[in-house]
Parts: C-alpha cells; sequence; structure tokens
C-alpha cells in the first residue's frame, strides 16, 4: 500500500488537475480519434457510437500499456530499494498494476456515463446480454498479461538499457494492431489472422 501511494503522490504532487488527469487524458483522445478515424478517414465502428467504441478500448488499453510500460522498468527505477531492504520482489510490479487498476475503475466510470448517456438520451440501440459478467475477469486478465511481460522484460533492461526506449515505441505501435480504431469483424484475410496474434485483442 506504500509503493500504491507513492506512486499516486509521485505523479501528481505538483499539477494543478491532479487526478482530473484521469478523465482528461481518454476524453481529449477519444475526441482527437473521433474526428481523425470516424469522420475524416470514416472508418466503421460496427453501429456503435464512434466516441463510446473508442472510449471502450482506450480504457482498456491504457491500463495495459501504463502495465507494461511500468513495470517493464522496475527493476532499474527501484534499484536502491531492492540493494537495502530485503521484502518479496513481485509487490513493486504489483503495486503498480494495483494502482494502475485504480485508475482503470474511475476511467471505466466515465464510460459508463458516457453508455448511459447514448443509451437513455441519444436512443442508441446497444444491447447487454449475459457476458457482462466476464467483465472483471477481463480486467483481471489485461493486468496480469501487462505485469508478466512487464516482468519478462524487466529482467532484460537491466542488461540491455535500450530495450525501453523499444517496449515504448513497440507499445505504441501495438496499440494500432489492437481493436480500439475498427472493429475485428471488419478485416479480412492474413490481416485478420495477425491482429488476432496479439494478445490484447480477444480481450478487448
Amino acid at each position: 500500500w506504500l509503493f500504491i501511494k507513492r506512486d499516486f503522490i509521485s505523479n501528481y504532487k505538483q499539477t494543478i488537475l491532479g487526478p482530473i488527469w484521469f478523465f482528461i487524458q481518454p476524453v481529449f483522445t477519444t475526441i482527437i480519434f473521433t474526428v481523425i478515424f470516424g469522420n475524416l478517414a470514416g472508418i466503421a465502428t460496427g453501429g456503435v457510437p464512434k466516441p463510446l467504441f473508442y472510449l471502450s478500448g482506450l480504457v482498456l488499453w491504457n491500463f495495459f500499456a501504463d502495465c507494461l510500460n511500468l513495470t517493464s522498468d522496475t527493476f532499474r527505477t527501484n534499484q536502491n530499494i531492492f540493494g537495502k531492504v530485503f521484502f518479496p520482489r513481485i509487490i513493486v510490479p504489483l503495486s503498480i498494476v494495483v494502482s494502475n487498476m485504480l485508475k482503470l475503475v474511475i476511467q471505466f466510470l466515465l464510460f459508463i456515463s458516457f453508455f448511459f448517456y447514448y443509451k437513455i438520451f441519444e436512443k442508441t440501440l446497444i444491447y447487454i446480454d449475459i457476458s457482462i459478467l466476464l467483465i472483471p475477469i477481463l480486467i483481471l486478465l489485461i493486468g496480469l498479461l501487462g505485469l508478466s511481460f512487464g516482468i519478462l522484460i524487466t529482467s532484460l533492461t537491466t542488461k540491455y538499457r535500450d530495450l525501453k526506449f523499444l517496449i515504448q515505441f513497440g507499445v505504441q505501435l501495438m496499440m494500432y494492431a489492437s481493436p480500439i480504431i475498427y472493429p475485428v469483424n471488419t478485416l479480412t484475410g492474413k490481416l485478420k489472422t495477425l491482429v488476432l496474434l496479439n494478445p490484447v485483442t480477444s480481450i478487448i
């Protein structure tokens, strides 16, 4: 819990807006995606309102990307603590995932508010079935995925520091190979197979 508190304070201590950035980032990104990919590029979203479609993917993707990026640098950023105090090393990357899960919960509430806005005020036909009960399991899976990849990478970055920059760049590119800008059912052939090889695709 001390690590989680440390992460939260260190990120937002000297900011004016503080935790409000939890809302600003996904909202602004959703607006940009709606204008560029939805309106200018004309990419279909399978009948789902464009802002709702992009926001649903971004909330989950941001959670995965933050878990992966931050845990992949665990050994380097905490080497002073590891060298002085003995404690189970897994606690540090786990605290990162939990910190990001708190951020996810806040952003997920934002998504729910968007959902009910379109459902009630826009009268959009969006159906909910029993599969909604899988959401907690899917969130756990995507968190564990980011954690496991991050732990594998952090053991390598202690020796090969260049990997840190490669991972940050690779995660950005990986987003475009995930169904955040487009639905999977709009893809065909080898392109669809390639996107399905991305482990995040099935969860999102």
